[in-house]
């Protein structure tokens, strides 16, 4: 009997001490994650050198030399027959517009002035677009939702027409959880489902009412994105599935449209978020013509992985986009767009978390994958990509952590989960957050619909749960407030601007290097566990018609 509770006591000193090395190595790893690594790399990342990282430029080949040199460093592999490079097929275009747009009313022309009053643009790979009185129907939001009961374009044909539609869904506004989500925009809110339900319908045309709140960001934004050559991947049909002419209207444009046609904008509105809601013709039409031109080339993802041990199959990934808007518009006298915040303080905050998981000394049990995606900013066209042609099958993907926009302002309190309610992760991110003195917050402005507009979402919407969350709402040292007023003047003043650079006598990189110890936390116990995190009740990716991923998680 003494023997047997001697050998007991043995056994369980060796699990003890082996447990001590365990934590031991996971704290020493976390240790490597620094605030000087990071500024160095976004320093380099987001100067003048790389004029802006966008695709198709020299640029890139800065972007992806910077990439593959940092990879190389930390011990990352290459995974694609000796490479880091998934080659991403696209297509750039180039619009040139018509200054006018001609609203043909009952009884007067109403001209409309391009960047003022619309933006305009086309996919489709043709020389030149032409709407000759294209009839304009209003179609409330634009949706189509069966499981809402909702049907924007019902009992009206709009073939060869222009439809005009509303930003955002009907719940916003609303506090109404049940009804589109209340006040957390769905996708589809979103314009890129808009103009994509538009051409199911088979519209020649349309035109998304712009305003700031339900949108998410001010004319300006719209504006920069819409003035420049854009970028996507190439297609098997040039487009031609797509409406010839997608765009904006402002608001006061539109108000003047259904004005002259005897409508009332706000009015409008109001009976659009009605159940019952039907579209229809406003006794108007459009003449607006475009002409484009178009080049194929090839962007690229960079890809490094960590094999893991006995789990190497399964992966778990970080991501973090390396573009950015390239050399543009004069303002303030700098046509540079650095993309110093978007997206060098996440690029940096992944390739530290990588660094950590390399500096183990007893590997993980799972692959851990670190991807930069090309082209997110021109509509996620990277990581769409990744998640239609995955180098590594998506059924045996764990999980996707990815972020954006991560600001320079210090320690946060709170942890922000863009997207809370969808997946497990959250509860990961719960069950780990106070080891770090952290608080898991829900974005509180989910009507903007961010958790459809960085690159998780390709992840989410092949099946993989996928999380976006950074501090953000409460500074540590200076409260909520501040933080507000910090993240208010950051989006007003230098996002998607030549302001976006490194400033060594503002930014205070502490609070990122918080959030990629918390994630290198969570991406180590996923790494070294045999669960795969599931969609929650409620989340529309757990409702996905392909549900082949999901069943084949635990197989």
């Amino acid at each position: 009997m003494k023997i047997k509770v001697f050998n007991c006591l043995i056994a369980t000193l060796i699990i003890s001490l082996l447990s001590c090395n365990r934590i031991t190595d996971y704290q020493q790893a976390e240790q490597t994650i620094q605030s000087a690594q990071m500024v160095r790399m976004v320093k380099e990342f987001s100067s003048d050198a790389y004029q802006g990282r966008k695709p198709f430029t020299v640029g890139e080949d800065s972007a992806i030399a910077f990439l593959i040199r940092e990879y190389k460093r930390i011990g990352l592999e290459p995974c694609i027959n000796g490479s880091y490079l998934q080659e991403v097929p696209m297509v750039e275009v180039a619009d040139l517009p018509d200054e006018k747009m001609i609203i043909n009313l009952k009884n007067k022309k109403l001209i409309l002035n391009y960047k003022t009053d619309f933006v305009a643009y086309s996919k489709q790979l043709v020389d030149e677009i032409k709407l000759e009185k294209s009839e304009i129907v209003f179609a409330g939001f634009g949706i189509v939702a069966p499981e809402y009961n909702w049907n924007d374009y019902e009992d009206i044909d709009v073939k060869g027409k222009t439809v005009i539609v509303f930003v955002n869904d009907p719940g916003f506004g609303t506090d109404d959880p049940q009804f589109f989500n209340g006040n957390s925009m769905t996708y589809y809110g979103r314009w890129t489902y808009k103009y994509e339900e538009a051409a199911r319908q088979g519209a020649t045309g349309i035109l998304i009412i712009h305003e700031t709140k339900p949108a998410g960001y001010p004319w300006s934004v719209t504006l920069n994105g819409a003035t420049i050559p854009k970028l996507y991947l190439q297609p098997d049909d040039n487009y031609m599935s797509m409406c010839a002419m997608e765009g904006w209207l402002t608001w006061s444009a539109a108000e003047k449209i259904f004005s002259d046609a005897e409508y009332n904008l706000s009015e409008l509105k109001e009976k659009a978020k009605t159940k019952g809601f039907k579209p229809f013709e406003i006794n108007a039409s459009i003449n607006f013509s475009m002409k484009s031109s178009h080049r194929f080339a090839k962007s690229h993802n960079v890809l490094g992985i960590l094999p893991g041990t006995d789990r190497a199959d399964e992966i778990i990934v970080y991501s973090s986009h390396w573009d950015h808007l390239g050399v543009g518009d004069v303002q303030e006298g700098d046509s540079i767009y650095n993309g110093a915040v978007d997206n060098g303080t996440t690029t940096a905050w992944m390739l530290e978390i990588a660094e950590a998981f390399a500096s183990l000394k007893k590997k993980p049990s799972r692959s851990i994958l670190i991807l930069s995606p090309t082209s997110e900013e021109q509509g996620l066209l990277g990581s769409k990509y990744y998640a239609e042609h995955p180098i590594y099958p998506l059924n045996k993907t764990v999980a996707n952590f990815n972020n954006d926009l991560m600001l320079p302002f210090g320690q946060y309190k709170d942890i922000m989960i863009t997207g809370y309610g969808q997946s497990e992760l959250d509860d990961y991110v719960a069950r780990f957050a106070p080891e770090y003195d952290r608080y898991v917050l829900p974005d509180p402005n989910p009507h903007t619909g961010m958790y459809y507009r960085a690159d998780h979402f390709s992840f989410a919407r092949v099946g993989v749960p996928a999380i976006f969350a950074r501090g953000n709402c409460e500074s540590r040292e200076h409260g909520k407030e501040w933080a507000l007023a910090k993240e208010t003047e950051w989006l007003n003043s230098y996002y998607h601007k030549p302001t976006d650079q490194y400033d060594s006598l503002t930014w205070d990189l502490s609070g990122i290097v918080d959030d990629a110890k918390l994630f290198f936390r969570i991406g180590y116990e996923l790494a070294n566990d045999t669960v795969f995190p599931q969609w929650k009740d409620g989340s529309e990716f757990k409702k996905l018609k392909d549900l082949s991923i999901t069943k084949n998680r635990n197989q």
